[in-house]
């Protein structure tokens, strides 16, 4: 079983930038990649970026595309999530999610273990 556990949300002026972390803990040898979705108020949940732990191969949403981005380091079982250029809409609680399955992707369901959510929010 793989534990995750989210840090660096907060509250940002759009423009603005934030750094969300993951820390991955127990059976992270089961892990092919770790994604970041977000879920608004009233909204599904989304998929916002992903990686592969091995290789370090990425995929965005169009949403997150030059403005976010994923990284990850295999020794401490961390992954972030950089986030520049932030608009109010993508205010959101952010979860950090493991998945055993090969490829990029990009279904909340592909995913089998999944942190707590930190909470993003960006003022206009």
């Amino acid at each position: 079983q793989v534990k995750l556990v989210e840090s660096g949300g907060g509250l940002v002026q759009a423009g603005g930038s934030l750094r969300l972390s993951c820390a991955a803990s127990g059976r992270t040898s089961s892990m092919y990649a770790m994604g970041w979705f977000r879920q608004a108020p009233g909204k599904e949940r989304e998929f916002v970026a992903t990686i592969t732990w091995n290789g370090g191969y990425t995929r965005y949403a169009d949403s997150a595309k030059g403005r976010f981005t994923i990284s990850r380091d295999v020794v401490t079982n961390t992954v972030w999530l950089q986030m520049n250029s932030l608009k109010p809409e993508d205010t959101a609680v952010y979860y950090c999610a493991a998945s055993g399955l090969d490829a990029l992707r990009i279904f909340a369901h592909d995913y089998n273990a999944w942190g707590q959510g930190t909470q993003v929010t960006v003022s206009s």
